[in-house]
């Protein structure tokens, strides 16, 4: 299964206060990804990180540790998209992975 990860907080963070919220972006992309992959919808999480659960996830640490800019989306652990996403560069890096799968699975 694909796993598309959003990390960010409720706060926006001072270079993207006319972006949406890392949790509307989470949504949004929740929709966008349904539209496009129907049948094997990639799983959409959105890890909040000033919640004290998400502290065990090593790049929610980095995102408060200021070293990603949020909203950070990640696609199975490789971060595609900081800031302002592009469900391009998202959607490729699905495609990607959904190739990944099938190349070893048919092996």
């Amino acid at each position: 299964m694909i796993v598309i990860k959003v990390y960010g907080a409720e706060k926006k963070c001072p270079s993207c206060v006319n972006l949406p919220s890392s949790r509307e972006t989470a949504e949004w992309l929740e929709a966008a990804i349904q539209r496009k992959y129907p049948e094997d919808t990639p799983e959409v999480e959105h890890i909040d990180i000033e919640d004290r659960s998400s502290g065990k996830d090593p790049v929610a640490e980095k995102v408060r540790q200021e070293e990603y800019f949020y909203p950070l989306v990640t696609v199975n652990g490789t971060v595609v998209a900081e800031g302002n996403p592009r469900l391009k560069v998202i959607y490729k890096e699905i495609d990607k992975t959904k190739e990944y799968r099938s190349d070893t699975t048919a092996k």
